[in-house]
């Protein structure tokens, strides 16, 4: 007689690798189960792809938040590895459970990060580690659930047909990894355009669980008693029903949170190709704010300040032709149109919907003064580096750089040795160099290494500075939303190549009105920067980057 809780011989098989009860043939299964492999490491993909996107939206500097994502993901992969072995008894019901987690857990994922942003205020500040404490717990989560895949699709294929590990292994990988592909690429160029990134990675949460629930009750569903078969379709349908609700609110949620971060006079709100663009006040006698990628890019308080500081330095020369690379918004070329002699003024913006905005919408056109009408304003839509490489040497007697913060790794190579000896190259003899450089109080290092970059390329360099006003300088490139965020002064370097030049307003007959800035304060603003100067630093270039 046998003893059926006698332990198994040496050699023999686990008890949960018997026979297979299968609904299809062998390699109609096989295949069924590598589709889903596929599908679900596209998902996979895509939701670590939406995090580290959010991040670098939310947080900037997308080099640290993709590394945060990426490695803390990757490392909690091979710890859901190691744990799922443990479930390799109950692979089918394990599997089930796993993807209607993940499928929650990732397809909710964006929304609760942006939330959490909306709703308590910006990244700084005394919130600013809850929200980068629940990146990483997504990332950790996430990534175990990804990590406990593996082991147990590995013991659903070879329950189907017995093959050698390493055989089952190619098959395995070789799905998983032509699904991140497809995942990878599907993001950028077809889920975020069409559908944006909260209702993306909702969707892609609703793709996982069909794919997971499918798989175990229409091949494995004998692998489970009735009872888990009931749970896992109440689960799923829980996950799912989660989902699509919020799919169904996801435009109310944006319209809350957006009203959350920028206020209540929201007046216009598109993503465009390369960023957001939000545009507040402006009627009603309510100041005009502009925001791209959720950073204050123009203030209507104080926006001439700024403007005005970058621009009018420069223009104490020749000044016939002017190259404004960035400044979309057309308040720079308004500047520079005030000074009598400019024949021409090109302005290189990398997003044409700005350029739009400034011409079309009215508050925003009155605040540049309509400057895109003037027919010596030339707009050219392209990236500021490549236009620049392709730029006739010796054509323009100001080159005035209107970017964004060098802080943002997106706009590192703007502010590299390369990119300021191609505006060299660009200037005339006696031509001069205008650029904005970030914040000299709360970021000296960065605001020094610009300085010592312009210098590398073989300029001659003046630092100085623009003071605010009011509580915090609200004006400027790259200044989060938030009082806490504000910078208390911007500062900028006037660059030549021929000698150093020497800061000053253009006097005169043809010399534009100013507001509040005079030589007398360009010079003592001068001073107060030397005395922030910071000694030893390297010049960023493209392959070592510095910010």
């Amino acid at each position: 007689m046998i003893d059926p809780h006698a332990p198994a011989p040496p050699g023999a098989p686990p008890p949960w690798a018997g026979p297979p009860r299968l609904p299809v043939r062998p390699g109609t299964g096989r295949f069924l189960v590598l589709a889903c492999v596929f599908v679900c490491a596209a998902c996979g993909l895509v939701y670590e792809l939406e995090l580290v996107a959010l991040a670098s939206y939310l947080m900037g500097d997308s080099v640290t938040q993709a590394s945060v994502v990426l490695s803390v993901m990757v490392f909690a992969m091979g710890i859901g590895s190691l744990v799922a072995k443990r479930l390799r008894p109950f692979a089918a019901a394990g599997f089930g459970a796993i993807e209607a987690g993940l499928a929650l857990v990732g397809g909710c994922s964006a929304l609760a990060l942006y939330a959490v942003f909306a709703w308590t205020g910006d990244w700084g500040g005394p919130w600013a580690e809850g929200p980068r404490y629940l990146l990483v717990a997504f990332s950790l989560t996430i990534g175990l659930l990804i990590g406990a895949e593996v082991p147990l699709l590995m013991e659903l294929i070879q329950r189907i047909r017995r093959q050698d590990a390493g055989g089952a292994v190619a098959d395995l990988f070789a799905a998983d990894y032509v699904g991140a592909l497809v995942g990878g690429l599907a993001f950028p160029f077809l889920l975020l355009p069409l559908l944006g990134q909260l209702t993306s990675t909702l969707i892609t949460g609703a793709v996982n669980a069909v794919a997971g629930c499918a798989l175990i009750l229409g091949l494995f569903r004998g692998d489970l008693t009735l009872r888990a078969r009931w749970l896992l379709v109440i689960a799923n349908l829980t996950v799912l029903g989660v989902l699509a609700s919020a799919a169904v609110l996801v435009d109310d949620f944006e319209r809350a949170a957006r009203h959350a971060v920028y206020g209540r006079d929201v007046r216009v709100a598109l993503q465009t190709d390369v960023q957001e663009v939000v545009i507040t006040g402006g009627t009603h006698g309510r100041p005009l704010d502009l925001f791209l990628d959720g950073r204050l890019r123009v203030s209507g308080r104080d926006e001439r300040h700024y403007h005005e500081a970058l621009v009018h330095p420069a223009m104490s020369g020749e000044h016939t032709r002017v190259l404004i690379l960035g400044g979309g918004d057309g308040l720079a070329a308004r500047e520079v149109l005030r000074h009598a002699g400019v024949h021409r003024v090109d302005v290189v913006e990398v997003d044409p919907e700005v350029v739009r905005l400034a011409r079309r919408d009215p508050p925003l056109s009155h605040l540049n003064g309509h400057a895109y009408d003037d027919e010596r304003v030339h707009v050219m839509t392209d990236d500021a580096f490549r236009w620049l490489r392709a730029a006739p040497p010796a054509t323009y007697d100001v080159v005035i750089s209107d970017l964004p913060d060098p802080g943002i790794t997106a706009s590192t190579k703007l502010y590299s040795q390369e990119f300021y000896g191609l505006a060299r190259r660009a200037l005339t003899p006696g031509g001069r160099l205008a650029v904005h450089a970030g914040p000299v109080s709360s970021r000296p290092r960065v605001f020094w290494t610009v300085d010592t970059t312009v210098r590398a390329a073989g300029l001659r360099t003046v630092p100085y500075r623009a003071t605010g006003h009011d509580s915090g300088f609200a004006s400027g490139p790259d200044r989060s939303a938030g009082p806490t965020r504000a910078p208390h002064d911007w500062g900028f370097i006037l660059a030549s190549h021929e000698q150093r030049p020497v800061l000053r307003l253009r006097g005169g007959q043809g010399a534009p009105r100013l507001g509040t800035l005079t030589e007398e304060g360009l010079m003592a603003d001068a001073r107060a920067v030397e005395g922030t100067r910071v000694g030893g630093l390297g010049a960023s270039t493209l392959v070592h980057p510095r910010y």
